[in-house]
């Protein structure tokens, strides 16, 4: 039974406590000399978009893209020791990611809207990444629209892991953008609502099976295992 299980990171898998907006302003700092009006609006976006709106509710024009990755690549490596300290591994997450990362047949990746370098910067300031592999993700840099993301996790797993096609893939996530990938792209979901949008929120949103947080090792792993026999 194979599977590609492809995990959110923020709010998700950790609590990253403000430094994740504290990144989008130094590094928009760093690129527009002075700080931004307001913080960066995020839930679920990736780091182009983000980015993109930032400059744009300045009155800034975009710079290009490769200057604002390069800027919070920067940004993010500053504080990850910021973020070891002050965030935290949500409950349950590491014990799930250990269950999995033994299942031979499975991948077990990250669908997140950051770029690849502060993804790892996150998931290794609370020692998840063994547990991940993180070369078959998707991340910020690789698309603009979340949903257009999980094209590419999958590619880079046929090609590097040899995944085949009809393998189901499993988003793990806790917005509602989330859930619209995952519709959008015939995928399954798992809405946790360990982040600001409430279980009723991810349900309206289209999700079908929604869980309080990933405590339940078991329940998890159960819900994982169904759709891989399907």
């Amino acid at each position: 039974m194979e599977l590609m299980v492809l995990w959110d990171i923020d709010h998700t898998l950790i609590e990253n406590a403000g430094v994740s907006k504290e990144i989008y302003a130094a590094a928009f700092t760093a690129l527009a000399g002075r700080a931004p009006v307001g913080p960066a609006r995020t839930e679920g976006r990736t780091d182009r978009l983000i980015m993109r709106d930032m400059f744009q509710r300045n009155g800034l024009a975009e710079p290009d893209w490769t200057a604002v990755e390069g800027a919070l690549s920067d940004a993010g490596e500053a504080r990850r020791q910021d973020l070891s300290r002050r965030g935290a591994a949500l409950p349950g997450v590491r014990e799930v990611l250990k269950e999995v990362s033994v299942r031979s047949s499975w991948v077990s990746s990250v669908l997140t809207g950051n770029i690849a370098d502060n993804a790892r910067v996150k998931v290794a300031a609370f020692g998840l990444d063994p547990l991940l592999d993180l070369a078959v993700g998707a991340y910020g840099a690789d698309a603009v629209q979340r949903p257009d993301l999980v094209a590419v996790a999958w590619e880079r797993a046929r090609r590097l892991r040899g995944a085949r096609d009809g393998v189901p893939v499993v988003l793990v996530g806790d917005t509602p953008r989330d859930v619209e990938a995952a519709l959008a792209t015939g995928s399954e979901i798992i809405a946790v609502a360990s982040g600001v949008h409430s279980t009723e929120e991810l349900a309206d949103a289209g999700a079908r099976m929604v869980l309080p947080d990933l405590i339940d090792t078991g329940r998890v792993l159960g819900i994982l295992d169904a759709i891989a026999a399907r």
